[in-house]
This record gives structure tokens, sequence and C-alpha cells, in this order.
């Protein structure tokens, strides 16, 4: 009957641990709304020049930033939302 209860409070401890801590994770994995609100220049002067010396925006055609942008999605773990404003800003 001990055993019993034990093993019920130690589950009822990892359950509320959990419930507590979910919805925690979940709301860490939305991106801020600063960050949604930044526009894709201010992306691309934050993101691109962490790493190398950002181009301008002519030094490729608009079906290259498409393809940098889709390779640097990757490289810089940027969202879509993000690639998509830094390319069309690079395109315009």
């Amino acid at each position: 009957m001990k055993m019993l209860k034990m093993k019920n409070i130690s589950l009822l401890i990892v359950v509320l641990f959990f419930v507590t801590l979910l919805p925690l994770l979940m709301d860490s994995c939305k991106p801020s709304q600063k960050v949604a609100a930044k526009s894709g220049v201010q992306l691309w002067a934050e993101n691109c020049q962490r790493c190398h010396n950002t181009p301008s925006p002519n030094t490729f055609s608009p079906e290259q930033w498409e393809t940098i942008g889709m390779h640097m999605q990757t490289r810089a773990l940027l969202t879509q939302s993000e690639r998509e404003k830094i390319v069309a800003f690079l395109k315009q």
C-alpha cells in the first residue's frame, strides 16, 4: 500500500512538472514579436554581418538571391519568414 502511494506521488510530480514546463517550452518556440516586427534590412544586417561582410543587394540577381536565401536559411538558422523578408529586401 505504501509503495502504491509513493508511485502515485511520483507520477503526480512528473505530471505536474510537464504540465508546468510544457507551456514554457511551447512559448519559447514562437518567434518573438520583436523579431516578427523587424524589416528585411534589419534582419539582413543582424544575421548576415555576424558571419561575413554583407554584399551589396545589387551584387546578385533576384534569382540568385532566392538560392542564396534558401542556403542561408539553413546555415544561419533563419525562419522562413525571416528569409522571405531578407530576400525581398535584397531583390528590391
